[in-house]
């Protein structure tokens, strides 16, 4: 019986996965359609960027970088003081969808990725709509 690739193994580890944070914040600064998702963010992305990349390799199967640096992800506590409703979600959606397609991510794993995404950013509201 053979064991099933992980989807941080599946997309191409580390390197896709800093390929992907780079570019969704990259297209965060770039499209003014996401000014919303990008005013909630400090000026300079370096942590944003650093903390994303290590919660998405844990998340995805890879080495759990995050709660070795930071402690438990506590994903929706850490959000609370931003305010996130349906339309900063969709944003943070088509950030990462877009980024995910550049990227060159696609198949079963962006499926499977889309789907989780979704999920947990529709978990992370916690404004009416």
């Amino acid at each position: 019986m053979s064991e099933s690739k992980s989807l941080y193994e599946s997309i191409g580890g580390i390197d896709k996965i800093d390929e992907l944070v780079d570019r969704f914040y990259d297209l965060m600064a770039l499209e003014s359609g996401l000014s919303d998702l990008r005013d909630m963010h400090p000026q300079d992305l370096t942590g944003s960027r650093e903390k994303l990349k290590f919660f998405l390799t844990g998340w995805m199967g890879g080495p759990d970088i995050y709660s070795q640096k930071y402690g438990h992800p506590m994903l929706r506590a850490r959000h609370l003081p931003y305010k996130i409703g349906s339309k900063e979600r969709n944003q943070w959606l088509i950030c990462m969808y877009q980024a995910m397609e550049d990227c060159g991510i696609d198949g079963e794993a962006a499926k499977q990725l889309e789907e989780s995404f979704l999920n947990t950013a529709d978990w992370m509201r916690n404004q009416p709509n």
